[in-house]
């Protein structure tokens, strides 16, 4: 695939020296930092503004990748006409420092029109490199100093088959110098993980399609394991070596396996458009790996949108009644709380101290406390004119907005 770059003679002179490396408020890949929604070293304001400030707003392109804020510098992946493009943002001016871009054909699912292009996987940083998972399953590694493609992989040249029904939206995680990242399409495809230098390819599974969770690595018993929704189940791949190590058979809607996994103590916790809650615990018993449900709950269950764990308190947004808000207990899965109806299709959730930023996809803000298990709305801003479907990305006291075509930078100061 031909890669044009444009870059400033400023970014090359300091490329050198000043390669960012993700610290403790950076919003390093999908969910920050622990792929969680949990942001840290934030303090809520004594009195919430009665508006945000806008600082800056440029066009970047169509698109649902997250927005990265690694340093200062913000990351970003979008579409503009037919290329997927590549952008490396000052934090503080909004000003381009280098741009990558490749063509990208893509023809959209009829059911997925609303949603364009894309692409949809948000990007992830480590160590001084940026990677990038396109529609078509296009994973791309750049050095953030200076914009260069390190290396490419194409998933439809592993699999012969260019993406799942409605794009790739999986996004891709690094673990221990591998990029890990689902490829592929429906019935072709699999998980791969490649040396993060130099973008061999270490292990392989296939023993299912992607699906359009992004994984997240967690030890239990005894195992490193990669745990994510593919398309017919959930699995647990051995970090190591991509074996099998276990899998709960998971039929969704239109096989829309969407929700990031999270962890809460020794238990995992899963969701699905009409599935439900529900906990499982994961453990090596009679030479054979078994997957307990714990419990679940038939009461809300999420769609699109993945919940973030405050202590037990787990918080999230249901699909049902049009979109409601809610609280479990993550221990029993006891509903705790359920909000009004009629929120809307999506929330992207960032957990901030006591804090929970819920960001709509009709680009409502929403700030409440788990101080009262998010039942009291703190503030409402309205932060974009077209939808808000990417997650943003909290900083310090500051809030990048990805909407349809634009980045935005608020404060809260």
């Amino acid at each position: 695939m031909m890669s044009v770059r444009k870059f400033s003679l400023g970014v090359l002179l300091l490329g050198c020296t000043l390669v960012p490396t993700a610290k403790g408020q950076d919003w390093p890949r999908w969910r920050g930092a622990n792929g969680d929604g949990v942001v840290t070293g934030f303090t809520a304001p004594a009195t919430w503004p009665v508006a945000l400030k806008q600082k800056w707003k440029i066009t970047v392109g169509e698109g649902h990748a997250s927005p990265l804020v690694v340093g200062k510098r913000v990351y970003q992946h979008a579409r503009q006409g037919e290329n997927e493009i590549v952008l490396a943002i000052d934090l503080e001016t909004g000003k381009q420092l280098w741009q990558d871009s490749y063509p990208v054909a893509y023809t959209m699912n009829p059911a997925a029109t609303g949603h364009g292009k894309g692409p949809k996987s948000t990007p992830v940083f480590a160590n001084g490199k940026l990677y990038t998972l396109g529609i078509t399953g296009v994973l791309s590694c750049y050095d953030v100093a200076t914009g260069k493609l390190k290396w490419r992989k194409d998933g439809f040249t592993m699999f012969k088959a260019r993406a799942p029904l409605f794009g790739t939206a999986a996004s891709p995680i690094v673990d221990r110098g591998l990029v890990i990242a689902s490829l592929g399409g429906n019935d072709q495809g699999g998980m791969v993980a490649f040396d993060a230098e130099t973008g061999a390819e270490k292990w392989k599974w296939t023993g299912d399609g992607p699906g359009y969770a992004t994984p997240i690595v967690v030890e239990l018993a005894g195992k490193r394991q990669v745990v994510t929704q593919s398309q017919k189940h959930i699995i647990g791949i051995w970090a190591d070596n991509g074996g099998l190590l276990w899998q709960i058979p998971f039929d969704t809607e239109y096989v829309q396996n969407i929700v990031t996994p999270i962890q809460y103590q020794d238990l995992l916790i899963f969701s699905g458009i009409n599935k439900g809650v529900f906990a499982v615990r994961i453990g090596w018993r009679d030479n054979k790996w078994v997957t307990d449900t714990v419990w679940q709950t038939k009461e809300v269950s999420m769609y699109m949108s993945s919940p973030v764990l405050s202590g037990n308190l787990l918080f999230g947004m249901s699909h049902r009644n049009k979109g409601q808000f809610f609280c479990l207990d993550a221990a029993t899965g006891k509903t705790l709380w359920t909000g009004d109806p009629r929120q809307g299709e999506n929330a992207a959730m960032v957990l901030a101290g006591n804090t929970i930023f819920s960001l709509t996809n009709d680009a409502d803000l929403l700030v409440t406390s788990t101080a009262d298990r998010g039942a009291k709305l703190l503030k409402k801003y309205h932060v974009a004119d077209s939808p808000t479907w990417a997650h943003p990305a909290v900083v310090g006291k500051r809030v990048v907005v990805k909407d349809l075509n634009a980045l935005t930078l608020w404060s809260l100061e």
